[in-house]
C-alpha cells in the first residue's frame, strides 16, 4: 500500500513523502491516526492544495515541544512511594506517574512521551530519563525516587 505522510513518522519519512507500507500498518495505524493518507491522484492533489497549511501545523507543533523542552530542561523531578529496608519499592513508578509528576511540576506531557529504557522503576535512587516531547525533541530530566517517610 502507498500512503501519503500527513506528519513526520518516525523511520518512516518526512510530511508529504510517498511511502510503500504494509497494508496493516497503513490501514489500522497510519490512517485512523490521522498520519497518513491513501496515494490516490485524488488525494496527492488534495494534499498539494494542503501542503502549506499541513507545514504551519507541524511547524507549530515543533515550536511548542521546543517550548516545553525549555520549561523542562535540568528538571529534577521526586516521587515518593512506599517502599522497604533494602530500597526495593512496593509496586514500581511507571510512565503514568512520572507523566503525572511533570504535569503537576507545571509542564503538560502523556504518558507515551516518557522513555523508560529499562521498563518501570522499581527501586529508590535518582534515574535520567528522557521526555520525548516530539521526533525532533527530546528532554532530559532526573527523576529522583523516595521512599515515602
Amino acid at each position: 500500500m502507498q500512503v501519503i505522510l500527513l506528519e513526520k513518522v518516525a523511520n518512516l519519512g518526512q510530511l508529504g513523502d510517498v511511502v510503500k507500507v504494509k497494508d496493516g500498518y497503513g490501514r489500522n495505524f497510519l490512517i485512523p491516526q490521522g498520519k497518513a493518507k491513501r496515494a490516490t491522484d485524488a488525494n496527492l492533489k488534495e494534499f498539494e492544495a494542503r501542503r502549506a497549511e499541513l507545514e504551519a501545523k507541524q511547524a507549530q507543533i515543533l515550536a511548542d515541544a521546543k517550548v516545553r523542552s525549555e520549561k523542562l530542561d535540568g528538571a529534577v523531578i521526586t516521587i515518593e512511594q512506599k517502599a522497604g529496608v533494602d530500597g526495593r519499592l512496593f509496586g514500581s513508578v511507571t510512565n503514568v506517574d512520572i507523566a503525572e509528576a511533570v504535569t503537576a511540576f507545571g509542564v503538560e506531557i502523556k504518558r507515551h512521551e516518557v522513555r523508560l529504557p529499562n521498563g518501570p522503576l522499581k527501586a529508590i535512587g535518582e534515574y535520567e530519563l528522557e521526555i520525548a516531547l516530539h521526533h525532533d525533541v527530546v528532554s532530559p530530566i532526573k527523576v529522583v525516587v523516595a521512599a515515602l517517610a
